[in-house]
């Protein structure tokens, strides 16, 4: 079986200090057992770098982040995935989400933010990632908000 990982292609989080996370690839394909890993680029330092995943007609649901100091710390979710963790490559400015035995449940569309991005309960607050073909569209690519 494959998996299919889609991470957000581009969005810029901060027009005003043009701080923009830039997905590495726009699909991520795997069978099941591997170790998958899906990563972003980022601009600029920030204090802590999160991830996210939505499924089909779901909220985004935060799975983890990963501080971006001398010393990484992952905090993840609760309750927490055990086979989800995070590392940083500050030499190249980017951040990647691993997922060991990868399951055909985990595809996905997962998304990384610099600062806490609000999901709530209401359907005002997020935006489906997902068209009714099963093919994740990205309406974040330029958002602006200062």
């Amino acid at each position: 079986a494959l998996l299919l990982l889609s991470p957000v292609q581009s969005v810029n989080v901060d027009n005003c200090f043009k701080r923009t996370l830039t997905g590495v690839s726009a699909e991520v394909f795997s069978s099941e057992g591997r170790t998958v890993t899906v990563s972003c680029n980022y601009s600029v330092q920030a204090q802590n770098l999160q991830w996210y995943r939505q499924d089909p007609g779901s909220a985004p649901q935060f799975l983890l982040l990963i501080t971006d100091t001398s010393e990484p710390t992952v905090v993840r979710a609760t309750p927490p995935n055990p086979r989800l963790t995070a590392a940083l490559d500050k030499e190249r400015n980017r951040v990647n989400l691993e997922i060991s035995s990868a399951a055909v449940s985990d595809s996905a569309v997962y998304y990384c933010a610099l600062q806490p991005t609000v999901t709530g309960n209401s359907k005002t607050l997020y935006k489906n990632l997902w068209s009714k073909q099963n093919t994740p569209q990205h309406p974040l690519e330029g958002a602006t908000h200062c």
